[in-house]
């Protein structure tokens, strides 16, 4: 796994695939539990791992303010995220007696479904077009479903493939990392709190007060390599809500913290009883390495989320390949 998870460096020249591969539409491969072993050892998986990983690298350290380099790639990516966002304000819940659920949602998820492929085609070029429809296929998947209208770590794990696979093209390059999570994936997650608000989406697969979180995952572990070797702000201190409200705008992980207490009723230690328990982990680079464990273990290792990923040329379900 560990060859699997260096090579797989956003943008590297060795992703760049050459102009006569065949693009195919990603599909489900793991229809049963034992079909979980294939996950584990394919490319898909130490591809997927490895940029989690290489992005985590990335941003140690450092406050969402610092100063990145924004490519054109980068820019078209967040005026994309903007177009959902505006679809929403275009199309309001409707009166209906489930509190739950707004079926207005499945509205706004037709259009994303019409204009998905318009929607990459913008930010890929041309002569990369024919990886359209593959890749747009991880943008539909990353926004909840449309049937059960619910959001959980399989949505957002599909946007993080979206964004991995426009690496594998070249689209997205080594040094866009950092405006990776703090531009495009924050903006992901303004957009997709959003949709959880207006359409009162059900969690997918929620765990309850023993899981992490109702719906996301990658922004805790991401957040938390922010954090480390922090001068002043402790693991023990995001349950204080006087430093969340200080610091929330310089950190995905207290922006979590923060979007839960607005969500949530009662004592955090009831409501959130995972990252209660967190808050008591000595250092930031524990917490990081335990929340990569505990995603490996609880999404990544987990046949109810991993059933609906899809599989294709850029993400393929054969073993890893040795260099």
């Amino acid at each position: 796994m560990a060859e699997g998870e260096r090579r797989s460096q956003p943008g590297s020249s060795e992703d760049i695939p050459p102009a006569t591969q065949n693009f195919i539409i990603p599909k489900k491969e793991i229809h049963t539990v034992p079909d979980m072993g294939k996950w584990k050892r394919s490319q898909a998986y130490a591809d997927y791992i490895g940029f989690i990983l290489t992005l985590n690298e990335g941003v140690k350290g450092k406050k969402l303010s610092f100063e990145y380099r924004v490519s054109e790639a980068i820019e078209k990516l967040v005026a994309l995220l903007n177009t959902l966002d505006r679809w929403i304000d275009e199309t309001p819940p409707v009166d209906q007696p489930s509190r739950f659920g707004n079926k207005a949602y499945r509205t706004w998820y037709a259009k994303l479904d019409e204009e998905a492929e318009n929607l990459v085609a913008t930010v890929v070029p041309t002569h990369l077009a024919a990886a359209v429809p593959e890749v747009a296929v991880y943008l539909k998947e990353s926004v909840g479903n449309s049937t059960r209208i619910d959001y959980g770590t399989g949505h957002e794990a599909a946007f993080a493939a979206f964004l991995c696979c426009l690496c594998k093209i070249g689209v997205l390059r080594v040094d866009d990392q950092i405006a990776i999570v703090f531009k495009v994936f924050n903006r992901y997650l303004e957009v997709m709190r959003k949709l959880q608000k207006t359409y009162r989406m059900e969690p997918a697969g929620s765990q309850g007060v023993w899981g992490l979180d109702d719906f996301q995952f990658l922004p805790f572990i991401w957040g938390s390599s922010q954090l480390i070797d922090h001068p002043c702000l402790e693991p023990r201190h995001f349950v204080d809500e006087k430093a969340v409200n200080e610091s929330h705008k310089d950190y995905m992980f207290l922006e979590c913290v923060l979007f839960i207490t607005e969500m949530k009723t009662g004592p955090f230690a009831e409501h959130s009883n995972q990252l209660w328990n967190i808050s008591a982990v000595p250092s930031w680079s524990k917490v990081n390495q335990g929340l990569i464990r505990m995603y490996k273990a609880e999404c990544l290792e987990k046949f109810p989320v991993i059933q609906h990923f899809k599989f294709g040329s850029l993400l393929p379900i054969h073993p890893v390949t040795s260099c």
